[in-house]
């Protein structure tokens, strides 16, 4: 039932899917115009252990040059959305950082921009204590903004949506919610909240993170899970805020409060996620990075001859902080002493320096020296690589030095006495693990 394609029109940088409706897609430009998103950007991301002891979740690099708010943003500016922002709380420096020098090219003089929104404790002494409480205690300034409808988004997911379809949806099916959701397995829905619905995709039931997820009718092991993608009416979502509010039974979430709460006296509908861009007749990519297994594999995912998710889409581009640095360097071609990588990417300011990269994806300014060896690494930037080094199955946090000669992913039992081992026996080793000294912003 989710899997069908929506015959809407586009709105974006790229062709219209359809020029069936020409009406419609006038509407949704002109909705978009009126549409405020607001990305949540402030969860810390536990799961992923040490890779967001010094930075938020949204925050943590991916893809070989990206953060993974970057994918949110893009859509967002792909979609013809340019009122946006982005709700920060925990150890949130290296976001704002990258916000502010990657993102501030929109013409505020039309109206456009991207705010950075810290906690401020606006309205009670209480840091956020939920992501619907973190929408009201900023109630007052997108109240100003006066928008028409409010799209919430999550910050730390990897996906190319087209947000702007989601509107004419909303709009074309007088909704007071849409929640974007994709099947996902029934193993995997725990983790998510689960909707039930109808034969007219209006959701009559949402569990969020259920123990026992319900699967969806004639498809055993798939469960309907939310992307944590909501689009309200705006009057109605700030009229709900402060219902939410003076509730005290309330964790104030969308997931556990407000949104349960609506099904049986409102239009809640479910809006089935496709992709956008020249990914758009592929199946659905979208991906939870929130365990080091998940943010490893989805990284691995892009070195494959024809990645599920196409980061060389200029339909669809996906925007980041512009950096300066030279191209990738292999240096020397001597037998035992050849720079290469094979099956890998590798981003600007490396150097591989007559070592030997296997299915390997490196950022920014790594250096690997000579008769070192990397086998499905994930090395975030100014990463040193000693020589004669073996590493295998990791992800190196950035700034790792290291040392000449040390071997990581071949003895579990080595690693788990110096590095965090996940589950599914992914090596993860940050700075501190090494020794070395902390640098905390990241």
């Amino acid at each position: 039932m989710f899997t069908e394609p929506i015959t809407l029109p586009r709105t974006g940088t790229g062709p219209a899917r359809t020029r069936e409706h020409p009406a419609l897609q006038r509407n949704i430009s002109r909705d978009v115009r009126r549409t405020l998103a607001l990305v949540l950007a402030g969860g810390r991301g536990t799961r992923l252990k040490n890779l967001t002891t010094w930075r938020v979740k949204p925050a943590v690099p991916f893809g070989g040059k990206f953060r993974i708010i970057d994918f949110a943003l893009s859509n967002c500016i792909n979609s013809g959305l340019r009122r946006i922002a982005v709700l920060t709380q925990y150890k949130s420096h290296s976001l704002i950082r990258h916000i502010t020098h990657g993102w501030a090219f929109l013409h505020t003089e039309l109206g456009e921009f991207i705010d950075v929104m810290p906690a401020q404790q606006r309205i009670t002494d209480d840091w956020y204590s939920g992501t619907a409480d973190a929408v009201y205690q900023n109630l007052d300034i997108l109240r100003r903004h006066a928008p028409e409808y409010v799209l919430i988004l999550a910050g730390d997911h990897i996906y190319k949506m087209d947000y702007g379809l989601m509107l004419g949806f909303h709009r074309s099916h007088d909704a007071d919610v849409t929640v974007g959701c994709i099947a996902v397995p029934r193993a995997e829905a725990t983790r998510f909240g689960v909707m039930a619905v109808d034969e007219n995709r209006r959701v009559t039931r949402f569990d969020e993170k259920p123990a026992e997820p319900a699967p969806i009718p004639g498809r055993p092991d798939r469960a309907l899970a939310s992307m944590g993608i909501y689009l309200f009416n705006a009057d109605f979502l700030f009229e709900q805020l402060v219902h939410d509010a003076d509730a005290p039974a309330s964790t104030h979430d969308f997931g556990r409060d407000l949104l349960p709460a609506l099904i049986e006296t409102h239009r809640v509908l479910a809006y089935p996620f496709r992709n956008a861009g020249a990914d758009a007749e592929k199946p659905v990519y979208w991906r939870d990075v929130g365990t080091v297994d998940s943010y490893w594999q989805a990284n691995m995912e892009l070195v494959q001859v024809e990645p599920e998710l196409d980061l060389y889409d200029r339909e669809w581009p996906i925007r980041s902080t512009p950096r300066q640095h030279p191209p990738a360097k292999f240096v020397f071609n001597d037998a035992g002493r050849r720079g290469m990588a094979v099956d890998s990417m590798v981003s600007m300011g490396c150097i591989v320096s007559g070592a030997y990269v296997e299915e390997s994806l490196l950022f920014h300014n790594v250096r690997v020296e000579e008769q070192a060896v990397l086998k499905r690494a994930v090395v975030l930037p100014d990463v040193t690589v000693g020589p004669g080094a073996r590493i295998t199955r990791a992800v190196l946090d950035k700034r790792c030095r290291i040392p000449a000669g040390m071997v990581i992913g071949e003895d579990p039992d080595a690693d788990r006495a110096r590095f965090h081992v996940s589950d599914g026996g992914v090596v993860l080793v940050t700075p501190e693990m090494l020794g070395q000294p902390v640098h905390r912003v990241r």
